[in-house]
């Protein structure tokens, strides 16, 4: 289907079937049990629907037609638009991780090592709060697995050892 329709295509028609729904991503990832950004990442083709979560979602949202489904179960092409940046929302979000990213390095780094935050085995949301003023926030959160920069050794290396 998507080699016939482009990614565009496909993200939004997703898009109108959960419009047409009603529901929030936050409604959809409770009714799934995903998180709202993994819903969000799914309608956009940005992640693949596991084959346990196809009934959820189908559940979730009763006007997605089959053929999308197994769509969304196909591994996608993950890329963005490179204008997403200027998007005011997207821009922040990104000046925020810039701007405090130095610090946020350091911290890992001192809290568990040389190493980093994987973006794979990741889990991230939005949450709405109310600040102690009363006036609403956003939550980001990113929870991802440390991984550890290895010492890289020759003895190691696969290759090497079939070389020997």
């Amino acid at each position: 289907m998507e080699g016939s329709q482009s990614k565009a295509d496909i993200s939004s028609r997703l898009q109108i079937i959960k419009q047409k729904s009603g529901k929030s991503y936050s409604k959809i990832a409770e009714e799934t049990g995903l998180t709202n950004v993994y819903v969000a990442q799914l309608l956009k083709r940005q992640a693949q629907l596991k084959p346990e979560a196809a009934p959820k979602l189908r559940a979730a949202l009763p006007d997605l037609p089959e053929e999308f489904l197994r769509e969304m179960m196909k591994p996608p092409s993950r890329s963005y638009d490179p204008n997403l940046i200027q998007e005011p929302t997207v821009y922040r979000l990104n000046e925020a991780v810039m701007h405090f990213g130095e610090s946020i390095k350091e911290i890992v780094n001192e809290e568990f090592g040389d190493g980093i935050m994987s973006a794979i085995d990741f889990y991230c949301s939005v949450d709405k709060v109310k600040g102690v003023d009363g006036k609403d926030r956003v939550v980001v959160t990113f929870d991802g697995k440390y991984l550890p920069y290895t010492e890289q050794k020759s003895e190691h290396m696969v290759s090497r050892l079939k070389l020997q």
